[in-house]
């Protein structure tokens, strides 16, 4: 596949043929900012990719990137090419680890954690086979508390925690861990189960934000 910044220059060529050369220039550099932010958040499926738009002002420009895994990026990067945020707009089941650190091995599941009204926790039940894992998204505020409670005892599960622009919140650890810590972040926190043994294991795991 070509790769992002390959697209984003064959697409800043075409546009300086027709527009303004300075105002291109800059928009460039931050498409550039952008790519190399991915890079370095997107973990493999961020080394490749496609520029699927950009929009260009004195300030700021918007730039929206699609990784090769499919997880479509949103990057807000001044003129300069430095990146004020970087977060995922959508995120893909690709099952090859479309974010930074992300190993299942097998398949990749990916559910909404939803809340129901009136109430700061749910909890979801599943089974994986061995190699598998499942992405469970939830919105939280930065500043807020964020809890995970996992009722698998044993050493085969583990999970890890993603933030909103892709790095690691919380590196991967054993699910009879639990976890509670205050996020920096808003937006879409994913939280990753993985089945590392080698047979079939059920669970239930406990979110709550406060």
């Amino acid at each position: 596949m070509t790769s992002i910044r390959n697209t984003a220059r064959f697409v800043a060529v075409l546009a300086i043929l027709y527009g303004d050369l300075p105002a291109l220039a800059a928009e460039q550099d931050a498409i550039d900012g952008c790519i190399d932010k991915l890079r370095e958040v997107g973990g493999p499926d961020g080394q490749s990719g496609t520029v699927l738009s950009s929009e260009y002002s004195e300030a700021n420009t918007l730039v929206m990137l699609r990784d090769s895994g499919g997880t479509v990026w949103k990057c807000l990067a001044a003129n300069d090419g430095t990146v004020a945020d970087m977060s995922m707009a959508q995120a893909t089941d690709d099952g090859g680890g479309a974010m930074a650190g992300s190993s299942g091995g097998g398949n990749t599941a990916t559910e909404r954690v939803k809340f129901a009204a009136g109430a700061s926790s749910a909890s979801m039940s599943g089974g994986l086979t061995p190699g598998d894992s499942v992405r469970y998204v939830l919105g939280a505020k930065k500043n807020q508390f964020l809890n995970v409670i996992n009722d698998e005892q044993g050493d085969v599960m583990t999970y890890q925690i993603f933030n909103p622009d892709g790095s690691l919140l919380l590196d991967e650890v054993g699910a009879f861990q639990p976890y509670k810590g205050q996020l920096w972040q808003s937006g879409n926190h994913v939280v990753e189960v993985i089945n590392r043994g080698q047979r079939n294991t059920s669970y239930t795991v406990t979110f709550s934000i406060d």
